[in-house]
C-alpha cells in the first residue's frame, strides 16, 4: 500500500471514532490539529485501545490542543488527549526547557525533535509528580506529539481553573495550604519545578475542594540551571493571586515551607 492510499485509509478510521465535534469552532480547531501523522498516531492509539471515541475541545493554545476522550478500556475510563503542535508551539521558548534538563542531553535540536520531546517531558515530570504524591493526572502514554492523561473532569465537564472558583474563606486558605504541599512535595520527593504555576494551570476538583496541577510539559529538575529562578517565579505567582484572596501570605515563608520539606 503506498502512503498516499494509507493516509486515506487512516483519516478514514480516525472518522469512526473522532467526529463527536460539537460546533463548526471545533471542526476548525480539528482540522488544523489533525495533520495525517498525527491522524495515524492517534488510529494506532484507538488499536491498542486507549481510544474509542473522541470529543470535544477542553482547551486550546499555541503549543497544545487538549480534547475529551473515551476509552476502550472501562478502568481508564475518560481520557485528555493532549497534542502538541509543531506548526505554531513556541520553538525557541521550549528549547530553554528542554536543553538544560539533564534528562534530555544530546537531544537533537530540529522543531520536531524539541517537541516530541517536550511531549515526552511532561509525560514524564507527571509520572514523577505522581509517584511523589501529587495531585495531577495520571500519564498514560505518549506517542510522538501526543499525551494521553487522565481527564480531570466527569462526563466530559473539566475541573474549573482556580481562577474561574468562589471559594470561601476557609476554602481559600485550605487551597492555599494544599497547593503549598503539593508544590513542597514535587519539589523535594519528584525533584521537579513546575517552573509556569499559576491559577491558570491549577484545577480545584470542587467535589473535594482539592487543587490539581496541570501544565508539566515545562517542569524542571531541581538540577536544571535555571531551577531556583523558577521556583521564585512560581512563588510569586501563588503569593500574588491568594494573598488578592485575603490569604496574608509571604514569599519568604512560602520559600521556607518548601525547602523545609526537602530536608
Amino acid at each position: 500500500m503506498d502512503s498516499e492510499k494509507k493516509v486515506r485509509r487512516m483519516d478514514q478510521k480516525i472518522d469512526e471514532f473522532r467526529m463527536r465535534i460539537k460546533n463548526s469552532d471545533d471542526r476548525d480547531v480539528l482540522d488544523n490539529v489533525f495533520d495525517s501523522q498525527t491522524l495515524m498516531a492517534l488510529y494506532g492509539l484507538s488499536k491498542k485501545g486507549y481510544i474509542d471515541a473522541l470529543g470535544g475541545t477542553v482547551s486550546t493554545g499555541k503549543e497544545a490542543n487538549v480534547f475529551h476522550a473515551i476509552s476502550n478500556t472501562e478502568e481508564i475510563g475518560e481520557i485528555a488527549v493532549k497534542i502538541y503542535m509543531v506548526s505554531t508551539a513556541n520553538f525557541n521558548a521550549m528549547k530553554d526547557y528542554i536543553l538544560g534538563d539533564p534528562r534530555f542531553l544530546g537531544i537533537k535540536q530540529s522543531k520536531r525533535d524539541i517537541i516530541f520531546a517536550w511531549a515526552k517531558k511532561e509525560f514524564k515530570n507527571l509520572k514523577r509528580a505522581e509517584d511523589a504524591g501529587v495531585k495531577v493526572p495520571k500519564p498514560h502514554i505518549v506517542v510522538r506529539n501526543i499525551l494521553l492523561m487522565e481527564f480531570m473532569g466527569k462526563d466530559g465537564i473539566p475541573m474549573p481553573r482556580l481562577k474561574d472558583v468562589k471559594l470561601s474563606a476557609k476554602d481559600t486558605q485550605h487551597i492555599y495550604d494544599r497547593v503549598m504541599e503539593n508544590v513542597a512535595i514535587l519539589y523535594s520527593g519528584a525533584k521537579l519545578i513546575h517552573a509556569d504555576l499559576s491559577e491558570y494551570n491549577i484545577l480545584v476538583d470542587v467535589d473535594n475542594m482539592e487543587p490539581v496541577i496541570i501544565d508539566m510539559g515545562q517542569s524542571v529538575t531541581i538540577d536544571h540551571f535555571n531551577a531556583e529562578t523558577y521556583l521564585k517565579r512560581d512563588i510569586t505567582n501563588i503569593a500574588r493571586y491568594f494573598r488578592k484572596l485575603g490569604v496574608p501570605v509571604t514569599e519568604e515563608e512560602m520559600m521556607t515551607i518548601i525547602k523545609e520539606e526537602a530536608k
